[in-house]
């Protein structure tokens, strides 16, 4: 039961790929994130942790997406349904955070349905207005593009 095994969170490996993938595209097909291919994870794999359990399975993923010179975004952030509810996403956000702020990174935000998990780790609800970048990064390719209807979040580090 993962609740009661011991969780590592370390940085993404390529043969991590295609766990990651289909975590992701598990969320996606329920219209929740972005959907990914193997090749752009293979691409961003840089970008990701990874949650894995004492079998080194991966439990659960998350990337951070430099923007610019002071702002970076919590993206792809999954898990497997067995690890919902116990703390992995949150432990994921904080390796993140922690990575933003080694990379002297001041603003992170996130695109989100799950208000009340980041409100739990000290983000805000901001405008979506006011971040740009991810417009002309993703939001152009999205099929919500014309009526997206996640929730802007701020932390501030």
């Amino acid at each position: 039961m993962i609740g009661e095994s011991v969780i590592t969170v370390r940085n993404a490996r390529v043969a991590d790929a295609a766990a990651i993938t289909a975590m992701v595209n598990r969320y996606a097909d329920d219209g929740l994130m972005l959907p990914k291919t193997l090749m752009e994870v293979y691409e961003h794999v840089r970008e990701f942790v990874v949650a894995v359990d004492e079998d080194n399975q991966v439990i659960g993923c998350g990337a951070l997406r430099i923007m610019g010179i002071d702002l970076a975004e919590v993206r792809s952030l999954a898990t497997v349904q067995e690890a919902q509810g116990r703390g992995v996403g949150s432990r994921i956000v904080e390796a993140l955070l922690d990575e933003a702020r080694t990379l002297g990174l001041h603003r992170i935000f996130a695109l989100t349905y799950q208000i009340k998990f980041f409100e739990r780790l000290g983000f805000r609800i901001v405008e979506r207005h006011g971040f740009p970048e991810k417009v002309w990064a993703d939001c152009k390719d999205c099929r919500k593009r014309n009526c997206c209807d996640e929730t802007a979040m701020i932390r501030f580090l």
